[in-house]
This record gives structure tokens, C-alpha cells and sequence, in this order.
């Protein structure tokens, strides 16, 4: 375990020296060697110019691929696409499926961009959704794994760690099984679980889709999501880019080719400024020997204290809250955040707010996320900001 380490973290925490920030699973606090990443995106704009694209192409799209592909254990960094936002790997894959309507399997948990998206295709004709409840979670498994067995679905979608209560899903292996190159394909939604707790695909890289990005734990910030792409599943998707006509390309004569690998799903020119920030940091990070583990550490630990504070009544009205991930050592798979669920959620985080002490809210349930750049003396100031609501 480590401790706080409140000197990767100067420019951000002297942009705003009063704020206890606690929304580091949201839009976690840049890293200084972010900043060295963004510059360097700009120096290498000025120096290349024209043929910038060469050196992202060349060098930095490929340890992009590399710093992801180690992280989660995937056995070969092709299979990765960047793009600015993981929406557009949906509408890529969705574009995929021959059939209409495409039957999906999902679950009433899912992020934003897959719960929007799929509500309007499930208006325009084009899908129709089956959603799994999250709740009760001890069940949750079992029940989502027997509707994806029925044999009923060409598309399944679910998060690994969800965003909303911070319960992770951990029967990927067993999910995996059901996928096939005809259909079903399964996309797992990974922004909560990329870099925010030891993940390993290894084993299912053949038959998942994966998706996620670097604006939360990977500490970098908007602009810079990735999918991996398992070989032979939606070899030939209809919405392309023309970055995914560079490479060695197949399909029919006369006909639009599309790359074997991962670039199949590559788009259109985007800002890489984010992949620079990814790049700088990561780099940092394993000079200082900071690992997904020893960072997750640090953050259960504040967190295993800030719930002992809320159950013993020491963080005010937050005692009457259900926690609906705690820390404990018999639910290891949880988010890096604390959900507590209480009719009084979103004014609690007007509140803090008002204190200058940044949370988030989602509907019913306040969300505290812990990271590097909180020590003890910040935890004390968060109880304490708690305990005068």
C-alpha cells in the first residue's frame, strides 16, 4: 500500500487550494505529468506539422496500445482503436449486425451513453431491449448469465463494475462462453474498472468486446477511450472511418476493405491530446512504481475509514444511508468509489459542494471517490464537512 502522493498532483491542487476533492472516480484530478503530456502534443504539432500524423501513427498510437494492453492483459495491442468517446464504438458495432431488429440483453444499470442510445433505437425500431434488473445484486449474476444462455440475443451489453452503485460484475469467463463470431457479440463496459482495480482479459480476450478510457482513474482526462476488438467479430462494421483504411486491408473485390485487426473500427481525424496525457502519466506512474494495485490499495483504505466514520455516526445524517458497496473483505469486487443511497443524496452534495467539497451525485445515491492525491488530513475535512450538514 502507498501512501498520498500529493506531489504527482502540484498544478492541479494549486489550481484550487481549498477544495477537498472527492470525485476522484469522476473527473479525476490531473497528474502533472499530464500537463507535460499536453505540451508535448503541442511541440509536436509545431514540429511536424504535416506529417504529425506519421508520428502518432508511429509512435504514440502504439505505446497508447501498449501502456492498455498490459494493463488488462491482452495478448496482442492491435486489437486496440482509440476514438474521443466511447459512444462511437457503439454506434460502430451496432452498425455491424445485418438483422433488424438487433435484439440486445442489457441491464437497467448501464451508463448514459448505451441507456440513451438504446431507448432511441427501441423508438425507431431498430433494437429491442431486454434489461436485466441490478437489484436484488446478490442474484444479479445468475439471473443476467440465464438470459444470456436463452439463445435469444445478438447483442449483449453490461458493465464490469457499475457506474451508478459501484457493484461489480464479475462472471466475465462465464459470459464469454456464450459469445460467437455470428452473434451473439458481448461488449463489457469497462470505464469503471480500467486502472481502478486489477483486471485481467486474458482468458476472454478472444471473445469480448471491452471498452473504456482515460478520463477517471486512468487519470488523464476526456478525449481518450479505446476498444478492444476480438478477430472475426464484426469483421465488416457499416459505420467507418477513413483511418481504417490504412493497413492490410480484406473484403470483397471491388468492395470497401476493412483491416483484420482492431483498426477495422478506427474513425475519422480526432484530437490526441488525450493519448498523449495517458502516455506522460503512465510513464510516471511506473517510474514511481505505482501500480493499479498499490493505488487501489490506498484508495480502500480511505475509504474502509470514511465508512467506519459514517456507520459510527461521526459523518452526521450520513449514518442513516445504505452503503450499497461497502468495503469488506468478503466483496472484494467493488468500485474505487463509495455509494450511499439516501432520499437526501443530491442535496447532501449541494451541500459538501457549497463547503467546497466536491462529490457527485446519480439520482438517489452520493458517490465519494478516493485516490493518490487524498491523505488523512483531507479525510478529516471530508468527515468533518459530513458531520456539519
Amino acid at each position: 500500500m502507498t501512501g498520498a502522493r500529493k506531489d504527482l498532483f502540484t498544478r492541479a491542487l494549486a489550481a484550487a487550494p481549498g477544495r477537498l476533492h472527492f470525485a476522484a472516480h469522476s473527473h479525476h484530478l490531473w497528474p502533472d505529468a499530464g500537463f507535460e503530456g499536453q505540451v508535448q502534443a503541442w511541440d509536436d504539432a509545431a514540429r511536424h506539422a504535416d506529417r504529425k500524423w506519421d508520428h502518432v501513427f508511429g509512435a504514440v498510437i502504439p505505446e497508447a496500445q501498449g501502456h492498455v494492453a498490459r494493463e488488462l492483459g491482452l495478448p496482442d495491442p492491435s486489437t486496440l482503436t482509440f476514438s474521443s468517446n466511447t459512444h462511437d464504438f457503439l454506434l460502430r458495432i451496432f452498425s455491424g449486425f445485418e438483422r433488424r431488429p438487433v435484439r440486445i440483453l442489457s441491464t437497467d444499470g448501464e451508463f448514459h451513453s448505451f441507456r440513451r442510445q438504446a431507448q432511441r433505437w427501441e423508438e425507431a425500431g431498430r433494437a429491442v431491449v431486454e434489461r436485466v434488473p441490478l437489484q436484488p445484486f446478490a442474484t444479479f449474476a445468475e439471473r443476467f448469465l440465464e438470459a444470456a444462455r436463452g439463445g435469444r440475443h445478438d447483442w449483449i451489453v453490461v458493465s464490469h463494475v457499475f457506474f451508478r452503485t459501484g457493484q461489480a460484475f464479475e462472471a466475465l469467463g462465464e459470459l464469454a462462453d456464450v459469445a460467437r463470431p455470428e452473434g451473439p457479440w458481448v461488449l463489457v463496459d469497462g470505464y469503471h474498472g480500467f486502472m481502478a482495480r486489477r483486471t485481467d482479459l486474458s482468458a476472454v480476450a478472444d471473445r469480448i468486446f471491452y471498452t473504456a478510457g482515460v478520463y477517471k482513474y486512468a487519470m488523464s482526462g476526456e478525449g481518450g477511450c479505446f476498444l478492444h476488438a476480438p478477430d472475426g467479430f464484426c469483421p465488416r462494421p457499416v459505420v467507418t472511418g477513413w483511418f481504417a483504411e490504412f493497413g492490410d486491408l480484406d473484403g470483397p473485390p471491388g468492395g470497401v476493405g476493412y483491416r483484420a485487426d482492431g483498426g477495422r473500427f478506427w474513425g475519422a481525424t480526432f484530437d490526441v491530446s488525450a493519448l498523449y496525457r495517458f502516455n506522460a502519466a503512465r510513464r510516471r506512474l511506473d517510474v514511481e512504481g505505482l501500480t493499479t494495485e498499490a493505488i487501489s490499495a490506498h484508495a480502500t483504505s480511505l475509504a474502509a475509514a470514511f465508512q467506519s466514520a459514517v456507520r459510527e455516526g461521526r459523518a452526521g445524517p450520513l449514518v442513516e444511508a445504505e452503503i450499497l458497496n461497502p468495503v469488506a473483505a468478503d466483496q472484494p469486487a467493488r468500485a474505487r468509489f463509495l455509494a450511499l443511497r439516501h432520499p437526501q443524496a443530491k442535496a447532501w452534495s449541494e451541500a459538501l459542494l457549497a463547503r467546497n467539497v466536491v462529490t457527485d451525485v446519480r439520482d438517489d445515491v452520493i458517490r465519494f471517490g478516493f485516490g493518490l492525491y487524498q491523505g488523512d488530513e483531507d479525510l478529516d475535512g471530508l468527515i468533518a464537512a459530513c458531520a456539519a450538514l
